[in-house]
């Protein structure tokens, strides 16, 4: 099957050549420096953007600085959420036009960015809107004694910091990138967003519509541009919160870049090498299905994918070879091609980075199924599985954040908490298991932030998310975020 037509809307956008937007309205400066933007599906060049100067960035955190001081902060809890909520009307109105903008440059399925992303990212925009109106603090009595018969009481107060800055990276850049401006809008802040500078389309548009449902101008600002600018944010003396997803070495040069500067708070949600562990009595053919669903969705490009899988020796001969025969038989296509099972990796360099590991595995003979490259002009490789040579094999530590799922095999339990805890990281794991109490004994001796059971990777709003050890600081969903994104304020009174 051919790709799907491109919307016109979705093909003015990419002739206008966009640059940033700011202060509520678009902006390409005359004589900026432009940077082009790939399509990962055939590697030709989809549009030309405007990287922003330092004074267009200067004049980002002005803005928001403005509409915290200003227009939105004096918008009041239950307006914001009003907002929020028109916002999430109007990305539903223009979800094809947002699918097509996503897939286009993260090279990410159509069928996800139809039926995931822009969808999910509703859902979440109208939980996060709820919460405006439910931000408190807690009244309390002190113990302080009373020599002249005076009282004492005692409260605090929520406040929001301020100017955030949020930083996303390319693989679902308009789902993170709403929860980022979400969470900040929710709670008062106002935002300067920069996503990555090979998926900024989907966040531009998204900051076109803000205006439109009633989100004053400077309130959401997007600068886009290499990482120089990820860098004058995280040092503006203005800005009084990083929010920071993407990769383990660049969150820690973020966090300490941020205290460095000003002790700037940050929320950093970073890599993972996750394990997803399949007992004894599992179903050979659930177990597979499970897999198929959660480590090779869009490449294997997310965070909390499993990259690591410990099987019991009794069925991992038979899931092995289920699962390579099902990988072998996925249909290979473009992100706008409806007929493919499975699609480009979202850029060059990354793919560049898959071939490396992929000859390091042919090299060893670890190689169960794919580990080659696929011809044509697009950023495509075959699903992968590989067969770790023990547990310090290298592909059971090194994240490759790509189509690339090792496995070993367990004997007994605690051989399996072990080697699912040796890791640097902790975002996500994963039990797999018809034995409730197995499952219940497993979830206190793993460490990561969320443990799945009979599933893996899905997220919900309700739910806070975020790692453990090298895999983040901070947390993300359900009332979570608003510790992350107000300061708490004490109040004593003599009365």
């Amino acid at each position: 099957m051919s790709d799907i037509p491109l919307l016109s809307s979705v093909q003015r956008f990419l002739d206008s050549n966009p640059g940033s937007f700011v202060d509520g309205r678009s902006v390409s400066e005359p004589g900026a420096e432009r940077f082009e933007l790939f399509n990962p599906s055939n590697a030709s060049v989809l549009t030309l953007v405007s990287h922003a100067s330092e004074a267009l960035v200067e004049r980002a955190v002005q803005a928001a600085s403005g509409a915290f001081h200003g227009s939105w902060g004096s918008t009041t809890p239950y307006l914001r959420g009003v907002a929020l909520n028109r916002l999430a009307d109007l990305i539903e109105a223009n979800a094809e036009e947002l699918a097509q903008l996503e897939s286009l440059s993260s090279g990410k399925s159509i069928h996800l960015t139809r039926q995931l992303e822009v969808p999910q990212s509703v859902v979440f925009l109208r939980y996060f809107a709820g919460w405006a109106t439910k931000i408190h603090g807690q009244t309390m009595t002190p113990s302080l004694p009373s020599f002249q018969g005076e009282q004492y009481a005692a409260f605090t107060l929520r406040e929001a910091v301020g100017v955030v800055a949020g930083i996303t990276p390319w693989n679902f850049s308009l789902m993170i990138g709403l929860w980022k401006i979400a969470s900040a809008l929710t709670c008062g802040c106002t935002i300067v967003l920069k996503p990555s500078e090979f998926t900024p389309l989907s966040l531009l548009r998204i900051a076109e519509l803000a205006i439109e449902a009633g989100i004053p101008a400077g309130a959401l600002n997007i600068v886009n541009g290499s990482g120089r600018i990820g860098q004058q944010l995280i040092g503006h003396k203005d800005i009084a919160k990083v929010s920071f997803t993407g990769s383990v070495p660049t969150g820690v040069a973020v966090g300490k870049a941020a205290l460095s500067a000003n002790l700037t708070r940050v929320t950093l949600e970073l890599g993972g090498k996750n394990p997803a562990a399949f007992l004894a009595d599992v179903d050979v053919d659930a177990a597979v299905e499970g897999i198929l669903q959660t480590a090779y969705v869009h490449q294997g490009q997310v965070c909390a994918a499993p990259e690591r899988l410990y099987i019991h020796r009794s069925k991992v001969e038979a899931i092995c070879a289920k699962l390579a025969e099902r990988l072998g038989a996925m249909k290979v296509g473009g992100a706008l091609d409806e007929a493919a099972q499975f699609g480009p990796l979202a850029n060059k360099a990354h793919h560049d980075k898959i071939l490396g590991f992929f000859a390091q595995a042919n090299a060893r003979g670890q190689v169960i199924c794919g580990g080659k490259p696929l011809p044509g002009p697009g950023y495509f490789v075959q699903p992968t599985l590989l067969r770790a040579l023990d547990e310090h094999d290298p592909f059971l530590q090194e994240e490759t954040f790509g189509p690339i799922v090792t496995v070993l095999p367990f004997d007994n339990e605690d051989e399996l908490v072990r080697m699912m805890n040796d890791s640097p990281f902790g975002l996500g794991a994963s039990v797999w298991t018809n034995d409730l109490a197995k499952a219940m004994r497993l979830i206190p001796r793993i460490e990561a932030g969320t443990v799945w059971v009979n599933m893996h990777t899905f997220l919900d709003p309700a739910v806070p998310f975020g790692g453990v050890k090298g895999s983040g600081i901070g947390r993300e969903f359900g009332s979570a975020f608003i510790d992350d994104y107000t300061e708490l304020k004490s109040v004593m009174m003599r009365f």
